[in-house]
């Protein structure tokens, strides 16, 4: 589905100074009625982390899903899973994925 953002016009080459003013004003406006288009990273957090969690995203029965998936079948963030599979939250259980995934 595509934006339905409206199109504003260009001005001509010889435009006069009130036009560029008018056009400036219509753009500002633009700009700050316009919504943020964020990514849809999933759902937003409805509970804190777990080691549990953390354990079933890095060493099981989720370890190979995706991680907007795994946010929502855990009702957590995208950025919960994230960080805990990247080893920025859960450090514990992280430094065991990588002892098992690099032999040390």
């Amino acid at each position: 589905m595509e934006n339905a953002t409206p199109k504003i016009e260009l001005l001509p080459a010889d435009a006069k100074v009130k036009d560029i003013v008018a056009k400036l004003n219509e753009v500002i406006n633009h700009v700050n009625t316009a919504k943020p288009q964020g990514r849809d990273r999933g759902p937003v957090s409805l509970r804190v982390m777990t080691e549990d969690d953390a354990r079933r995203l890095l060493l099981g029965d989720l370890k190979d899903m995706d991680h907007k998936k795994a946010a929502q079948l855990l009702e957590l963030s995208y950025g919960q899973v994230y960080s805990a599979r990247k080893g920025f939250t859960f450090k514990g259980i992280y430094k065991e994925w990588r002892t098992l995934h690099n032999g040390h």
